[in-house]
């Protein structure tokens, strides 16, 4: 029998194989998003429609329904996506352009939805996905004028400046923020020297202290976050109540469903701060394995980038680079402001908060990431059998 030469990427992970890793963890995460939909809403979902479980059900339809894309994404090539980057990126701007028409429904003073009747679609999230997926295909194919010369550098800034500004004029704060930096670290695994970016820091920095202090909204947020217990029961409100149901679960929780901060204490407990009902109801041990499966979902996922890297797939682990920047990125950002590291945004924890949008958009970046893994073994299979595909260039090269 013919030996294998073992890959860097085999090496990092040399009995554990990525993909079954990937799926069975976005599965895990997937359920127990349902699971505690079902628990952080009841209350809500009584109040609200007068269907403890209608929540629950919505979630329970949209994880069936993000599985079953994540099983179609799976099956399109990625030399699809790698030939579409100018489509994507028209439907990228397109979708931020529109939810600023008419079309656009507000909610809580936020417009990012666009109603389809049964359910409103967050246009960030197929947004940042498109995006991500056209500056993939820009690094591979300008990498030597994106590496050395600053116009090459400054070009991709740009789409991501005027991205940006579509996502500001929502306003979207959190969305911009991940898709920035999810794209900059992309930007910045192609080769791109550190210094490039210094400048473009200072100015993020600028323009972000710049709306703090023009926004009362936001100052009084950055505010709450700094001493959230000097104004508790109003711009503190929300962080202080999330940290009162971290205290509340200490070691192991209260149990399943005994939370007492979703009985209309904390504020969007099925959404954007389920981490907190998680915390109460299942203590540091429950809190502490959802962050162990984030961590082997956005370990499996970069191990599926790199080892697409050193296989000659450079637009492969380009974009599996940024995807997974874009899940582990929000998860982090999510799971920082409920335990009060970060301040207040309007961030789904992925897979596991209430809402379609988000859910389906991260079953899409699994369903790629399972692609990008299945085309390096198909291409490892062909050249172990001496019949290899053309090869591509090296994204490190």
């Amino acid at each position: 029998m013919m030996a294998q030469t073992l890959s860097p990427g085999t090496l990092l992970m040399p009995r554990l194989r990525p993909l079954p890793v990937l799926v069975l963890t976005a599965a895990t995460l997937l359920l127990l998003g349902v699971v505690m939909t079902g628990s952080a809403s009841l209350e809500i979902a009584s109040d609200a429609t007068g269907n403890p479980f209608y929540f629950l059900a919505r979630q329970g339809i949209y994880a069936v329904l993000g599985a079953a894309v994540a099983i179609i994404v799976a099956n399109v090539p990625i030399a699809w996506w790698e030939g579409s980057g100018w489509l994507l990126l028209g439907v990228g701007l397109a979708t931020l352009a529109l939810v600023l028409t008419p079309l656009g429904t507000t909610v809580n003073g936020s417009t990012r939805w666009i109603s389809l009747g049964l359910f409103n679609v967050q246009v960030s999230e197929i947004a940042k996905i498109c995006l991500i997926a056209y500056l993939a295909g820009y690094v591979v194919r300008r990498r030597e004028e994106l590496v050395n010369t600053w116009m090459g550098f400054l070009k991709p800034v740009l789409v991501l400046t005027l991205a940006s500004v579509l996502l500001m004029a929502e306003p979207d704060f959190g969305a911009t923020a991940v898709l920035m930096a999810a794209a900059m670290g992309m930007i910045f695994l192609s080769g791109v020297r550190l210094t490039r970016f210094l400048p473009l820091i200072g100015i993020c920095v600028a323009v972000g202290a710049a709306l703090v202090m023009t926004q009362p909204y936001r100052l009084k947020r950055v505010v709450s976050y700094l001493d959230p217990w000097k104004d508790q029961f109003d711009t503190g409100y929300q962080l202080t109540q999330s940290l009162i149901a971290f205290g509340r679960g200490e070691w192991i929780g209260v149990g399943l469903g005994n939370s007492i901060q979703k009985l209309f204490y904390l504020p969007e407990a099925h959404t954007d701060f389920v981490f907190a009902i998680i915390a109460e109801e299942f203590g540091l041990l429950g809190s502490s394995v959802v962050l162990v499966l984030f961590g082997l979902l956005v370990w499996s996922a970069l191990i599926i980038a790199r080892r697409a890297e050193v296989s000659g797939m450079p637009f492969a682990a380009c974009f599996g680079y940024g995807l997974t920047l874009l899940i582990g990125l929000q998860a982090l950002i999510n799971m920082g402001v409920s335990t009060g590291l970060l301040p207040t945004k309007g961030l789904t924890l992925p897979l596991v908060s209430y809402g379609g949008s988000s859910l389906l958009a991260t079953c899409v970046c699994v369903g790629v990431l399972a692609r990008i893994e299945l085309e390096r073994q198909d291409r490892e299979r062909s050249d172990n059998t001496g019949n290899a595909p053309g090869g591509g260039a090296r994204y490190d090269d």
